[in-house]
């Protein structure tokens, strides 16, 4: 969706919204309160605690609470399940007849492809619909109907270590020569991974992107077709593959064998001189007593024109026919507090206009300006695509092959590339 679209679909919501008043709501879309009978919700979501707490259970039950203190008859009962399980988990469910009424998970075009879910219009009101950030909106589109709602979001700028950088005599890159000539010096100071560059299976798609983007190309084209081995896309690759990791500059592992925990993990024990960092890092990371610098992700020739962002969904289930009780939840869900709760405890970014433009101007979220800033114009990867999951999982499995030492990333990149092409116009 181009940018003219996304700001008069976002105008025109708001306008709507405006007219109506911010507590009313369409018929046909949720209902901001009333009793709606003896009704208990599923709700299943994704475990964000990285440190092995409960506080992704703790916020969901308080959240529940809130809710049905507001809403008797309506119970809520909550399921959190680790991010290595929690999408297989309520696919399994879905194939077994057993949907939850709502899932907090990573995708959600398949389930919308089938027919399986409400769309936004059938559950929210007006002002909470309008106030989702336009870009993210439009990611949760399919088939030019919003499924997906945003909850969580990151942008990911260049995260670098500022006691060795110091050490090494260096200052935050800007183009790619300049991070790989920063590597260089890095190394020669006994730093065990300059930079560091997980394609390993965890999330490589990501990491790739975040490259392809900064080399001004990316998944698909402006036509939104897949676009996997452009030109562009090739002379990224054979970039990484040429100067830093034959270079030796990505560390002891292989890229491809690199996890993105693994990479984090290392960073947060000072043995990371640069990557692409995550705004749940930062914590992490001070815990150990890392001092984290931030700056743009560098690109071929200056800073990267376009950062990567990325959104976890939100999604409601047709199968119960609980359409109304699930819109009453999400839109209680999607206030300003409860958005900004999750959000800053996560150091993960906040999905709506409102929510942003508090959080930017809270001393307390100060580390989070940076993504915030480039949150609003932030490229997603392809997840409207139904073919996304395949062409992902290709992608993790793949692409670590073209920075190896005898790789040919024309050749890799063409074969995930074709396999992208055949998903596509099998949708």
């Amino acid at each position: 969706m181009d940018e003219a679209v996304e700001r008069r679909r976002f105008l025109g919501l708001t306008a709507a919204a405006a007219a109506l008043g911010l507590t009313v709501t369409v018929s046909g879309c949720g209902s901001l309160g009333g009793d709606s009978g003896d009704v208990t919700l599923k709700l299943v979501a994704a475990e964000y605690d990285l440190t092995g707490g409960d506080s992704t259970k703790k916020y969901w039950t308080d959240l529940a609470a809130a809710f049905e203190a507001k809403h008797p008859g309506i119970k809520i009962q909550v399921q959190v399940e680790s991010w290595d399980d929690v999408d297989r988990k309520v696919a399994e469910m879905v194939e077994a007849g057993q949907a939850p009424d709502i899932a907090q998970i990573g995708a959600y075009a398949d389930y919308a492809a089938a027919g399986q879910l409400y769309s936004a219009d059938e559950l929210l009101s007006i002002p909470v619909q309008a106030n989702f950030l336009p870009r993210l909106a439009a990611a949760g589109e399919h088939k030019q109907t919003q499924y997906g709602l945003p909850f969580v979001a990151s942008t990911r700028p260049l995260f670098y270590n500022k006691a060795l950088f110091e050490k090494a005599g260096v200052t935050p890159p800007t183009t790619w020569n300049e991070l790989a000539a920063a590597a260089a010096k890095l190394k020669k100071e006994g730093v065990r991974t300059p930079f560091a560059l997980p394609l390993g299976p965890e999330e490589a798609q990501a990491e790739a992107m975040m490259w392809l983007l900064a080399g001004e190309g990316g998944w698909t084209d402006a036509s939104d077709h897949y676009a996997v081995d452009s030109e562009t896309n090739v002379r990224t690759f054979e970039w990484l593959r040429t100067n830093l990791v034959g270079k030796d500059l990505t560390g002891p592992v292989a890229p491809g064998k690199f996890n993105r925990k693994a990479a984090f993990t290392a960073f947060a024990n000072g043995e990371v001189g640069m990557l692409n960092g995550h705004p749940s890092l930062l914590k992490e990371a001070a815990k150990k007593g890392v001092e984290v610098g931030q700056v743009p992700l560098p690109g071929a020739d200056g800073p990267s024109k376009t950062s990567m962002g990325v959104a976890d969904w939100i999604m409601g289930f047709k199968q119960n026919g609980h359409r109304k009780e699930i819109g009453d939840f999400l839109n209680f869900a999607f206030n300003d507090e409860n958005v900004l709760k999750f959000a800053g405890d996560n150091d993960l970014l906040p999905v709506t206009v409102s929510a942003s433009t508090r959080m930017e101007t809270d001393p307390e979220h100060a580390n989070l300006r940076v993504f915030l800033k480039v949150l609003p114009d932030a490229q997603l990867p392809p997840v409207g695509k139904t073919s996304w999951a395949k062409v992902s999982e290709n992608v993790k499995q793949n692409i670590g092959k073209a920075v190896t030492p005898t790789g040919r990333p024309a050749e890799v990149l063409g074969s995930i590339g074709r396999v992208a092409t055949a998903a596509e116009a099998a949708e």
